[in-house]
């Protein structure tokens, strides 16, 4: 009798410790999967805004290039630039900023299209005529609403990265996320372009 009550009472110990276990293991891979989430959504918040810049560009070079006929260069590097932007892509993947050589390609074509779009403000300067257009005027407000929802959204999204890494990498969720392999890979960050110390200005 006594030899089955202490039976009785390992085989409860081992049940209580294997539920902890479970719901313990449950618990972390619904976290992952709600921070995971959570960044994916930040992310096509970014791709929304990068999007929004590129489909303002033709129109943006189009008016410049009524004034400014002789910038033939200029209006060269935007529009490779822009081309490069769309040929750049992260897959419409679980994971897209999870594949850190993938992101870097992709900050540094978006970083690429900043600086000749930055390039393209300073020939303006040499037309004080076009800046005073209305149609340029609209465009000049809008690119730089869109450059600060970008600045924004991608500060959200490096919020959204860090939650889920720093989810990712603390103990025991680091072994639950091993398991599942790629599925819950570290997420990349965006990061200044290399030797800007502060953002980068657009001037009109």
């Amino acid at each position: 009798m006594q030899k089955k009550f202490i039976a009785f009472g390992c085989l409860g110990v081992l049940l209580v410790v294997a539920l902890v276990l479970v719901l313990s293991i449950v618990g972390s891979y619904n976290s992952l999967v709600s921070l995971d989430q959570k960044a994916l959504s930040q992310w096509g918040q970014v791709e929304n805004a990068y999007q929004r810049r590129a489909d303002l560009i033709p129109n943006l070079v189009e008016t410049v290039k009524g004034a400014a006929a002789f910038e033939k260069d200029t209006f060269t590097a935007v529009t490779e630039a822009r081309a490069k932007v769309g040929q750049v892509s992260l897959g419409g993947g679980a994971n897209p900023a999870a594949n850190a050589e993938a992101f870097a390609k992709f900050q540094q074509a978006q970083d690429g299209l900043s600086s000749a779009l930055s390039r393209l403000m300073v020939v303006v300067e040499k037309y004080p005529d076009l800046k005073a257009t209305q149609n340029f005027r609209d465009l000049q407000v809008q690119l730089e609403g869109t450059e600060n929802r970008i600045t924004v959204e991608r500060m959200r999204f490096n919020e959204a990265a860090q939650a889920f890494n720093s989810k990712r990498l603390s103990f025991p969720t680091v072994i639950i996320a091993n398991f599942f392999g790629d599925r819950f890979r570290e997420k990349a960050y965006f990061k200044s372009q290399a030797g800007a110390e502060t953002a980068p200005k657009v001037k009109f």
